[in-house]
C-alpha cells in the first residue's frame, strides 16, 4: 500500500505540465514538505522546552539549559521545591520586576522560587510563594553586591556614614551573583557571563537549600563556581593594592617636591 501510494505521486508529479494533476502533485509536493518542516520544527521546539530554566530570552545554549534542568530537577524530587531560572531580555509592558515574579508565582501551588534576570532592565531579584522558603537560603547574601569579607570592610570604610551603617556594610558579603554580572565583558563574551553569573546563584540557592534540608545533591557542581568569585576577588585586591601604591608614590613625590 505504502509503494503504490508514493508511485501514485510520482505520476501525478510527471503528468504534463499543463494538466491539472501537473498542478495537484505540485500542491501535493508542496504540501508534504510543509508538514514534514512543522513536525520537525515543532519537535525540537519541544525538544527544548525547559521545566526549570522556565524561560530563557537570552542564552539559549543546550549545556546551559542541561545543567540547569539537572539540578533543578533533582533539587525538586528531593525536597519538594521547585527553583526556577528566568533569563528575560525585558521585563513585558512595563511591569515591575516583583509584579512580575508574583504574577508567575501565583501558577504554583508547591514551594517555588524564583531567580529572575532582566538584561534590560539591568534587575536580578529572588522572590517565592512563600515567605518560609526564605529559611532555608540566605536572600540577602546570595544577592550581595560584595564577594568577600576584606572587600566588604572596605566597602564600609569609604561609604559608610555612621557606626551602623559601617557595621552594617561590613557583615553584607558573600554575593554570588552580582560580583560576576558586574565585570567588564567583551561583546562576545557578554552572554556568557550573563549565563555564567546566574548559573552560579541558582548553584548557590541550590547548595544552601540542600544543607538546610540535610541532603546531597548529586548534580551539584560543587565548588568549582568558585573558581569565578576567585577571579573577581583577586582583581578587587589587584586594583586595592594598586591604588594604595599610587597612594604612597604620590606622597613620596610630593614630600620631594616639598624638601626641594
Amino acid at each position: 500500500m505504502g509503494p503504490s501510494y508514493y508511485g501514485s505521486l510520482y505520476s501525478l508529479c510527471s503528468c504534463d505540465s499543463k494538466s491539472p494533476l501537473y498542478w495537484l502533485g505540485i500542491s501535493l509536493k508542496f504540501l508534504t514538505r510543509g508538514l514534514l518542516a512543522l513536525i520537525f520544527t515543532l519537535f525540537f521546539q519541544t525538544q527544548l522546552v525547559a521545566e526549570y530554566l522556565y524561560k530563557d530570552e537570552i542564552v539559549h545554549r543546550p549545556a546551559f539549559t542541561n545543567e540547569v534542568e539537572k539540578l533543578g530537577s533533582e533539587l525538586y524530587q528531593k525536597t519538594g521545591i521547585r527553583l526556577l531560572l528566568i533569563m528575560l531580555r525585558e521585563l513585558p509592558d512595563g511591569k515591575g520586576m516583583l509584579e512580575y515574579e508574583r504574577e508567575l508565582l501565583s501558577q504554583f501551588q508547591e514551594p517555588t522560587i524564583v531567580l529572575t534576570f532582566s538584561e534590560m532592565n539591568k534587575e536580578v531579584d529572588i522572590e517565592t510563594n512563600d515567605t518560609s522558603l526564605y529559611e532555608y537560603f540566605n536572600r540577602k547574601q546570595v544577592l550581595s553586591p560584595v564577594a568577600s569579607p576584606v572587600q566588604a570592610f572596605i566597602m564600609a570604610l569609604f561609604y559608610a556614614d555612621s557606626w551602623d551603617q559601617f557595621n552594617e556594610l561590613r557583615q553584607d558579603y558573600g554575593g554570588s551573583i552580582l560580583p560576576l554580572l558586574g565585570q567588564k565583558a567583551k561583546s562576545e563574551q557578554v552572554v556568557g557571563k550573563y549565563a555564567g553569573s546566574m548559573f552560579n546563584g541558582y548553584i548557590d540557592i541550590a547548595q544552601q537549600i540542600a544543607k538546610s534540608k540535610g541532603i546531597e545533591l548529586e548534580n551539584d557542581p560543587g565548588d568549582a563556581n568558585q573558581e569565578a568569585i576567585f577571579y573577581v576577588k583577586l582583581l578587587f585586591y589587584g586594583f586595592i593594592l594598586y591604588a594604595i601604591v599610587m597612594i604612597i608614590r604620590r606622597k613620596i613625590y610630593r614630600m620631594r617636591d616639598t624638601n626641594e
